[in-house]
């Protein structure tokens, strides 16, 4: 998200997290920040091997209540990046690690961030950093026994209601929608989200 209108327009809608990315090379990068940010869903900013001085001023200036790390960040970055955190109020910024998966195998990588990290936000493995409208096969995750929610990520649509309501997980902890709802990099289509929304 970084236009306000379209952010204010979301904020209605029954959505719990709206993200921000900070990663230069997306069109979908907030360069500057918006003139509305969103007061009723908790804010996640996006992250790709950003220097962590770079990752704790945006949190503090936009009041991030989640980090998302979207490269390849190790658990040694990550535990450094958590002590440096601004914290708001009692609560830790909370920290997801996406990781790209196309099939049971890939689901390894999650042991060395576990205990470490939040949530894991599982994408289509792609040569691309997220963003690419592709779907992987959900089917690999029932393999998962990790004990860190997940968010189910990747090129999810307006087709998909029925099978996100099929999709069953004990760690799953919501889904993640993009570019598959939005009329141009960073804008959202209303309707279609409201649609999908009502459908599950």
């Amino acid at each position: 998200m970084r236009d306000p209108e379209n952010i204010r327009k979301v904020e209605e809608l029954a959505v719990d997290l709206m993200g921000f990315i900070f990663w230069s090379k997306s069109s979908r990068y907030v360069s500057d920040k918006p003139s509305y940010l969103p007061t009723r869903q908790k804010r996640v900013g996006v992250f790709v091997d950003a220097d962590i001085k770079e990752v704790t001023e945006k949190a503090k200036e936009y009041a991030l209540d989640l980090i998302q790390l979207h490269g390849k960040e190790t658990p040694d970055y990550i535990q450094r990046l958590r002590s440096l955190c601004p914290q708001r109020g009692d609560r830790a910024t909370a920290i997801i690690k996406a990781l790209n998966i196309a099939d049971a195998e890939d689901l390894a990588q999650t042991a060395q961030y576990e205990g470490i990290v939040d949530y894991f936000l599982f994408d289509t493995k792609s040569k691309l950093v997220g963003g690419n409208g592709t779907q992987f096969d959900w089917s690999v995750l029932q393999a998962y026994q990790g004990d860190t929610p997940f968010i189910l990520s990747g090129g999810i649509g307006p087709d998909d209601a029925e099978k996100v309501k099929n999709f069953q997980h004990p760690m799953c902890a919501g889904i993640d929608l993009n570019s598959r709802f939005e009329t141009a990099p960073a804008l959202k289509d209303i309707q279609l989200l409201n649609h999908f929304i009502g459908r599950l």
